[in-house]
C-alpha cells in the first residue's frame, strides 16, 4: 500500500466519520486519523483508529510530514 504525505489531499467525501476503527473493523468514540492511504485515482483516504488498537499496535495519530 502506498501512502500519500499530504494529508490536505483527503476530503470529508472520502473520510469515514471519526467514529469508526479500521483496525477492528468496528465502531468507536475514541478513534483518529492515523494513516491516509493513496488510492488508485483521487485524493487518498483517511484510516482511523481507536485508542485501543493504537496501543496495541503501536500506532500514532497522523500528522503532516
Amino acid at each position: 500500500m502506498q501512502h500519500r504525505t499530504d494529508p490536505a489531499a483527503v476530503t470529508e467525501a472520502t473520510a469515514e466519520p471519526g467514529n469508526w476503527c479500521h483496525w477492528h473493523r468496528g465502531p468507536s468514540g475514541t478513534s483518529v486519523v492515523v494513516d491516509v492511504a493513496d488510492t488508485a485515482s483521487g485524493p487518498g483516504k483517511a484510516l482511523y483508529a481507536c485508542a485501543p488498537c493504537r496501543q496495541q499496535r503501536g500506532l500514532t495519530p497522523y500528522t503532516r510530514g
